[in-house]
């Protein structure tokens, strides 16, 4: 099966043409090796997917034909990314996404000091 049908069937990528030009581009590497999308993929090889900042690394444990709803990827793969990687990308998610509560206006100066702080202390 080829590596970009793959990733789409998966649902890494969201269409096959994007799996297409990530590999194309050098962010998916199989078995440590950069691809090219029509790269056949084998039972047991190692895929890492440069996703902004994000590295995920899953083992290919089965190969498929379609599109397999959500619920049914982890049948397919499984997932090798290390624990740090997705501690990475929660603290990206929370000091560049900061959410605020509907309806409550802008922070005041003070709890802008304050927020300043609290990502000094926590995020540096």
């Amino acid at each position: 099966m080829r590596i970009d049908k793959w990733l789409w069937c998966v649902r890494l990528y969201k269409t096959r043409t994007l799996a297409a030009e990530a590999c194309n581009s050098g962010k998916v590497s199989l078995n440590n090796a950069s691809t090219k999308p029509s790269k056949e993929i084998n039972l047991g090889d190692t895929i890492v997917v440069n996703m902004n900042a994000f590295k995920k690394t899953v083992k290919v444990v089965g190969l498929l034909n379609n599109r397999i709803p959500a619920k049914d990827v982890p049948k397919y793969y499984e997932d090798l990314t290390p624990k740090q990687e997705y501690e990475k990308q929660e603290m990206m998610r929370i000091m560049y996404y900061e959410r605020r509560d509907a309806h409550i206006g802008r922070p005041t100066k003070k709890d802008r000091r304050n927020i300043d702080k609290f990502k000094e202390d926590n995020f540096s």
